[in-house]
């Protein structure tokens, strides 16, 4: 009667401390309250500043369009290319030294500017160099989408890039098929780029705090990782059925094998 009291407690506090909890499952959690709450953003998000390997495109527009035919190109390495494979043809890469290579300007860096200095900066170079007031030029720099790089506990894991100025990061993992039951979404790891190398952050995503984070805010060629929760490695299962299921079979081996040697 004893071991079996004492089996039954062991397999509820196993059960417990194996299953994972709603709160651990829950994104952005608020206070015990359902009411509907204000998120007032502590800080206004940088803009974001161009790095190596950024892929940039950048199109040059005036009144005699003819003028500005060799700053456009048009794709004649692979004219059949779309998307992403056009841009990698089209676009502009920044090299290891922080520079991109452009007609008539030559080498022109742009390393650590966000895209709005690198339109002012090369509006006032052609001005200088190539074209005068009256060609009225008008120039666009953006970035070629944001690629980022999620892996581990995720529905698809992988690179992606987004057509887009500005990716969240719960909007980088709905477009990746949101972490799994055992992925642990208290410490979400971002391997982030900086001009002098990279650095690791964590976000807590349970919390509604997460939104108010310098990290929320996905950026070029971040590396999202997301760590299994300790259940898995347990191996008695996710919820609750999984767990009595597991603990019940491992019990019942147990008493069949005391009963098989209590018979010897």
């Amino acid at each position: 009667m004893n071991k079996s009291l004492l089996y039954t407690c062991l397999a509820i506090l196993i059960c417990c401390s194996s299953c994972i909890s709603s709160k651990q499952l829950k994104y952005l959690q608020e206070n015990d309250k359902k009411n509907d709450s204000l998120i007032t953003l502590s800080k206004k998000q940088d803009p974001y500043r161009i790095q190596v390997n950024d892929l940039l495109s950048i199109r040059i527009k005036s009144l005699d369009q003819s003028e500005v035919g060799m700053f456009n190109p048009v794709g004649d390495e692979n004219p059949n290319a779309t998307g992403e494979e056009r841009l990698y043809y089209d676009g502009f890469l920044v090299d290891p030294h922080g520079k991109i290579r452009m007609p008539t300007l030559g080498e022109v860096n742009v390393l650590g500017f966000t895209v709005d200095e690198v339109r002012e900066k090369l509006e006032k170079e052609l001005l200088e160099s190539y074209f005068r007031e009256e060609a009225n030029i008008f120039v666009t720099v953006k970035l070629a989408g944001i690629r980022y790089t999620i892996a581990g506990e995720i529905g698809s894991p992988g690179s992606k890039i987004i057509y887009r100025d500005q990716l969240t990061i719960m909007e980088a993992i709905a477009n990746s098929g949101d972490i799994t039951l055992t992925g642990d979404r208290k410490d979400v790891v971002i391997v982030r780029q900086y001009p002098y190398g990279q650095r690791v952050h964590h976000i807590d995503l349970t919390s509604i705090e997460a939104v108010n984070s310098p990290y929320y805010h996905v950026k070029p060629n971040d590396l999202i990782l997301v760590n299994p929760l300790p259940q898995k490695s347990f191996g008695t299962g996710t919820t609750a059925i999984q767990s009595i299921t597991t603990i019940a079979s491992i019990l019942s081996l147990v008493t069949t094998t005391i009963i098989l040697f209590s018979r010897l």
